[in-house]
């Protein structure tokens, strides 16, 4: 199965966000490349906010290219199978955590966002990855820096599609 066929099924799968689950869906139908950073009219990612459940607080990174703090995530890259794959694999990688396991259920929620040209949107497939207890982060070359947050310290810092994405995995976990 190809990593377009999953998002595909992941999608199918997903019981929230309706509309723009069938937004996702039919950008997926109508574009063969839509898993790929070469795809014009926006492309799937895959992204995950880092969680310490046990201390209450989740794990932002100040975006290098962006300036803003938001959850670990990028491209998919073709050595992915899965999306969960990719979220995963983004969130060790920008974490430097290594032993991140993602919170069972699926995708926590959707976001689609405008970005700069050549390309015009990211479709952003997102979950949440749980860390191990004890847990030490290691600044990336994509990160200015990496810093843990209490729940309630998110909304100061991080846009509302971050602090959605932390509400949506707090009711989850």
């Amino acid at each position: 199965m190809s990593l377009h066929d999953d998002a595909v099924l992941v999608l199918k799968e997903y019981e929230d966000q309706e509309e723009l689950r069938g937004v996702y869906l039919d950008h997926l139908a109508a574009h063969p490349d839509a898993m790929w950073k070469a795809c014009e009219a926006g492309h799937l990612t895959a992204s995950a906010l880092v969680v310490d459940p046990e201390r209450g607080r989740v794990l932002l990174t100040l975006h290098r290219k962006l300036g803003l703090w938001l959850q670990m995530g990028g491209h998919c890259e073709p050595g992915d199978a899965t999306l969960t794959e990719a979220a995963l694999r983004e969130a060790a990688e920008e974490s430097g955590i290594p032993g991140l396991t993602l919170l069972p259920g699926g995708p926590v929620r959707l976001d689609r966002h405008p970005i700069p040209a050549p390309c015009n949107w990211h479709l952003d497939v997102q979950y949440a990855a749980l860390a191990p207890a004890g847990a030490v982060e290691a600044i990336s070359e994509e990160s200015l820096d990496l810093r843990w947050y209490a729940y309630d310290e998110v909304a100061a810092v991080a846009d509302t599609s971050v602090v959605r994405l932390m509400e949506a995995t707090r009711a989850r976990l």
